[in-house]
């Protein structure tokens, strides 16, 4: 207990001094995009991290321990879709500068909204940043849920005030810090994520698995990813893949990057450096479910596999240093929906209200609050750390169809309204399977949710342009 104390003094120390040398509070645009200066380093830094932090690392492991390499097709899926977001990054970022775009629902809302039909901004709107709002609720939940199973073991305290403690530690650094903040202690997590790498989940891997050779004692479709089923596996580079390029926290960081030629870089270098982590983080549950005799909880493969391979020295900085990472995500998927809730339900809000920014970053910092503790409520009510991963990652999916179109022609304003249906046709598609795979997991696998979301979103928008074009 002490060298963890003493690890977490040290943390909150760096992360202060840090933070009030480099965040301006005062600024909006820095709070949003970094005021758009941000260089190659801290940009791969920061994505990575979001990639790979906290959360996603936990859950990851957790994966690998319940269904083994099905976590790596995610990887796969996400470093082919690096690579496609590579091909329109640039654009991103040119048009986030020249149109002053600050998220990703505000850059669907310039292409399919107009201020002489109000009313049907106001729908659309509500549509397209209540659905990405309530997909990162999923991903926030999954941090919060991931910090109170650490808590719960480093602190010997129960889940539930472990589960509000870490709420309220996220709550009040994304309140004040922003995306400037974020990029801090992701770039600090970053580092300390890769040490942790090196130092306790390489050598205990390869102490405990014999250099790898028990991996055959694993079911077969631990070995070839087929646990949640061969669909879930293929579907994954196609569907998934494509997703990267709609994702809240993606477009945030290509808007803040210095020029096109940073946000194209970042692409391409942090696709190629996420892949090695989803690879060495299922390994870690992988080796959990050889090792163990008993059935565990997949949350807590984590902590004990650390606790196994760790003294208390080294537990303590890994505790500390996963704690920061799950923060880090935390604050970036946090920052991200309380800027969704306030500046983009455009059809909702006044020019003049949008133009004054110091009524905009206290109306922010007041969402952050909100809706961190409503995402409490999720972590609380649903405390399975894959589910709440797996859905927030696939869902957004249903975005691809109109995001590609929003990118790749100019006169998609004629669509709007079969934008709309193709996104709510998908969403309501993944909710009516999600929960029924929840409620008859023998029937259906609710991780695989995505895969008639995906399909009913194109064909809706297919169908709908087709349809227009011969009116």
């Amino acid at each position: 207990m002490s060298w963890l104390i003493f690890w977490l003094v040290i943390y909150l120390m760096v992360i202060i001094f840090l933070t009030t040398r480099h965040v301006k509070a005062g600024d909006i645009e820095n709070y949003l995009v970094n005021n758009r200066k941000t260089r190659t380093f801290p940009l791969v830094a920061t994505t990575l991290a979001t990639f790979v932090g906290g959360g996603t690392s936990m859950g990851l492991m957790a994966m690998g321990y319940e269904s083994g390499f099905a976590a790596v097709g995610i990887g796969i899926a996400y470093v082919i879709g690096f690579f496609i977001l590579s091909r329109y990054a640039p654009r991103m970022n040119r048009i986030g500068r020249n149109q002053k775009i600050y998220s990703f629902p505000q850059f669907l809302n310039t292409k399919y909204t107009s201020a002489d039909d109000p009313g049907f901004s106001k729908l659309f709107s509500s549509v397209v940043s209540g659905v990405n709002v309530f997909i990162f609720f999923f991903l926030l939940a999954a941090q919060f849920v991931a910090m109170a199973s650490l808590l719960k073991f480093a602190f010997v305290i129960d889940y539930i005030p472990a589960a509000i403690i870490s709420c309220l530690v996220v709550i009040a650094y994304t309140a004040f810090a922003g995306l400037s903040g974020v990029i801090i202690t992701d770039l600090l997590q970053f580092i300390i994520i890769v040490i942790m790498i090196f130092l306790i989940f390489i050598p205990g891997i390869n102490a405990d698995t014999n250099g790898l050779t028990r991996l055959s004692e694993l079911p077969a479709n631990f070995l070839n990813g087929t646990f949640y089923g061969w669909a879930f596996i293929i579907a994954l580079p196609l569907f998934l893949s494509p997703s990267v390029i709609i994702r809240m926290d993606i477009w945030q960081r290509i808007l803040a990057a210095k020029n096109e030629k940073v946000a194209k870089r970042v692409s391409i270098i942090s696709g190629l450096g996420m892949l090695p982590f989803y690879i060495i983080f299922p390994l870690v549950g992988m080796t959990m479910k050889i090792i163990l005799d008993t059935e565990i909880e997949p949350k807590y493969v984590t902590y004990l596999f650390l606790e196994r391979h760790s003294s208390l020295f080294i537990l303590g900085f890994a505790v500390v240093g996963l704690m920061s990472a799950l923060m880090s995500s935390g604050d970036s998927f946090l920052n991200l929906i309380a800027i969704s809730a306030i500046r983009d339900f455009a059809g909702w809000r006044k020019q003049k209200s949008l133009a004054d920014k110091k009524h905009i970053h206290k109306e922010i910092r007041m969402a952050a609050i909100i809706l961190g503790i409503i995402a409490l409520g999720m972590a609380l009510l649903l405390p399975k750390i894959i589910d709440l991963m797996v859905v927030g990652i696939a869902t957004i999916v249903i975005f691809v169809p109109i995001t590609f179109l929003a990118l790749v022609r100019k006169d998609v304003f004629q669509y709007r309204k079969i934008a709309v249906i193709s996104v709510l046709s998908g969403f309501i598609i993944n909710l009516f399977f999600f929960t029924w795979g929840t409620i008859s997991p023998e029937q259906f696998q609710a991780k695989s949710s995505f895969i008639p979301a995906f399909i009913i979103s194109a064909l809706t928008l297919l169908a709908g342009m087709r349809f227009r074009r011969k009116s």
